[in-house]
């Protein structure tokens, strides 16, 4: 394992992907049907369509990387409950494969994952579950849409930032996405 990629790589790149699972949910939470697209890069058009070419791709996308941040930080799905990973398959790398000054870090109490979570901790672990479901199945639809759209999905990026980077005295990297206010909105 190359820590350093690690870090500066690969778990920026996920969070990164989670981040754009949040706009795209926001995004598509405005509309009952989805709007006209135009993708320009560079300042040139590239691409025209309709908005959920890029919004259930990036929300597909976004739940495959959440769920691997959720288990990078040790948990997981056991029989229907937010659980600790019991044992990593081989070659996967988890939080307490990384130490500091005061020792291992250790794998997140799923306990202490579903406190920090706005809202009762009944709906923060169904929510959390709903994340290793559709992830594992890879399915979107309407109905993962309308159960999305009151999900917290930066709870994964902020445990990440809480239990590895802040603990390793790493800054937390740069994985918010920007965007404008549309002209017809007040």
């Amino acid at each position: 394992m190359n820590e350093t990629r690690l870090l500066y790589e690969i778990l920026p790149y996920r969070m990164y992907a989670v981040a754009t699972l949040n706009r795209a949910l926001q995004l598509r939470a405005r509309w009952s049907n989805a709007p006209a697209m135009a993708i320009f890069v560079d300042g040139k058009l590239e691409i025209e369509g309709n908005f959920d070419a890029f919004a259930n791709p990036a929300i597909e996308a976004g739940l495959v990387h959440c769920r691997a941040l959720l288990e990078f930080l040790g948990l997981c799905d056991k029989n229907s409950a937010l659980s600790n990973i019991e044992r990593r398959r081989r070659g996967d790398v988890g939080i307490e494969h990384f130490k500091n000054a005061a020792g291992q870090l250790k794998m997140v109490d799923p306990q202490a994952v579903l406190k920090r979570y706005d809202g009762g901790q009944a709906e923060a672990e169904k929510a959390l579950l709903y994340v290793f479901h559709v992830a594992n199945k890879g399915l979107i639809s309407k109905i993962t849409l309308n159960k999305l759209r009151y999900w917290k999905s930066p709870v994964a990026v902020s445990l990440v930032v809480s239990y590895l980077y802040t603990p390793l005295g790493i800054p937390a990297p740069d994985y918010k996405i920007t965007s404008r206010p549309r002209d017809d909105q007040a």
